[in-house]
């Protein structure tokens, strides 16, 4: 009889990376006292006693104080990376060595080790998952409906995720409550506009150290983070175009005052392209073979297929890395075209994603959506559900208070006003 296989208790690449682990760590709170304040509430009150619950996410600094929290809250939890690039690997041996907990993940795994993860996770039984892409629930749904039976409920944080739970739920396959911390005001009004736009420019620059100032950049989606990407870009110096499908948002980039063209049109003229869609090869075949020799091509939306590499490698007779995560593909016709960070999220591939401060309100969101699933055990049904407004002033408040700002209340007199109908001008 062969004995099965004993799961190691975690999976990370080297746990003397701790100490450096824990300054960083350390370093990030000084910019998350939001999320800080909830993990000592957690601390007392213990509302994941009992509940095992994973997270998918970017294993970073700031994913580090969430998980945490989640523990001090008395969850039972393990952390896997949503990007093979995006691990930063001395958080993890942190995590692992200083706080017990079980962390599957390591900068550069190849995909069968992404999704072996995965399959770690579901291991795990879990009662909550927290979602980054909503790889772990299609998985769930596709290979393991036995455990349905055991989740409460998941979280999700990005567009691509809550893309793809909408498509669940329109094939009635999504049975349980999902909540919506993407949408939250509190988390795409500032993670994915200012988050991403500033961490995306910060990546392209470590990974090329190009002046961006007089440069073309092409930015692809005008959603919020697009809109972010933009306007840092444009910021820096740069000639900013913004590629469309959606008619209002073209209009809105063009009232920004941005040019917005086909990329087709738009591939003739940029030295750096940025997609920012959540959609697949929106940079494709015909697109690289009207490129400026040397132009810069990156991704900054979720998943590598936004650029279609396949197609590019096959015009390819060579490819070199020219610096850390920059690769130059030299094509047949003698020209070369440059993919940052393996076409995955440029500013984890190349940097160290987005800055502690807005990190907090969205793992605050995070970290709340899962007490309100919990909270909620029974009464939610399946389906795509809102983070409660109040729980989103609640976090702006919070975020505010610390950042020492106070903003004005209504009067008595303007609470009857605006609640009354009687009164005109």
């Amino acid at each position: 009889m062969t004995a099965t296989p004993v799961r190691p208790k975690y999976e990370v690449k080297d746990l003397s990376l701790a100490a450096q682990g824990r300054q960083r760590i350390e370093w990030a709170g000084r910019e998350m006292p939001v999320l800080g304040q909830i993990r000592d509430r957690f601390a007392q009150e213990k509302p994941f006693a009992g509940i095992r619950l994973v997270a998918c996410c970017h294993v970073t600094t700031e994913t580090a104080h969430l998980a945490i929290a989640l523990k001090a809250g008395g969850a039972d939890a393990l952390l896997i990376a949503s990007n093979p690039l995006s691990t930063q690997d001395d958080v993890a041996a942190s995590l692992v060595a200083d706080h017990e907990i079980p962390v599957f993940a390591f900068k550069g795994e190849d995909d069968a080790t992404y999704h072996r993860h995965v399959q770690v996770a579901l291991d795990h039984r879990p009662n909550v998952i927290i979602d980054d892409g909503s790889d772990v629930v299609a998985t769930l749904i596709q290979q393991r409906q036995h455990q349905i039976a055991d989740l409460i409920g998941t979280t999700e944080e990005t567009t691509t995720g809550i893309v793809r739970l909408r498509a669940m739920f329109r094939d009635g396959v999504l049975t349980f409550p999902a909540v919506n911390v993407n949408d939250a005001d509190t988390k795409h009004f500032f993670d994915n506009r200012y988050g991403t736009g500033q961490s995306t420019l910060d990546g392209i620059i470590r990974a090329t150290n190009i002046l961006l100032a007089g440069k073309t950049v092409v930015v692809a989606g005008y959603g919020w983070c697009g809109k972010g990407t933009a306007l840092r870009a444009r910021g820096m110096g740069a000639i900013v175009i913004v590629t469309e499908i959606d008619p209002v948002r073209a209009i809105e980039a063009v009232m920004d005052g941005f040019q917005v063209l086909p990329m087709a049109e738009a591939a003739l003229r940029g030295d750096i392209f940025i997609t920012v869609t959540g959609n697949k090869h929106v940079i494709r075949s015909e697109h690289f073979d009207v490129m400026k020799d040397g132009a810069i091509v990156c991704n900054s939306g979720h998943f590598d297929i936004e650029i279609d590499l396949k197609s590019l490698g096959a015009k390819t007779t060579g490819i070199r890395e020219a610096r850390t995560s920059t690769q130059e593909y030299r094509l047949q016709s003698g020209k070369s075209i440059v993919v940052l960070g393996e076409g995955r999220l440029i500013n984890l591939a190349a940097a160290e994603g987005h800055p502690s401060a807005v990190m907090d309100m969205s793992f605050a969101n995070q970290a709340l959506a899962c007490e309100y699933l919990v909270k909620n055990k029974g009464k939610l049904e399946p389906g795509i559900h809102s983070i409660p407004v109040e729980v989103d002033k609640e976090i702006a408040r919070l975020k505010l208070q610390a950042m020492g700002i106070t903003i004005d209340t209504l009067t008595a007199d303007q609470i009857e006003y605006i609640n009354s109908w009687t009164s005109g001008t």
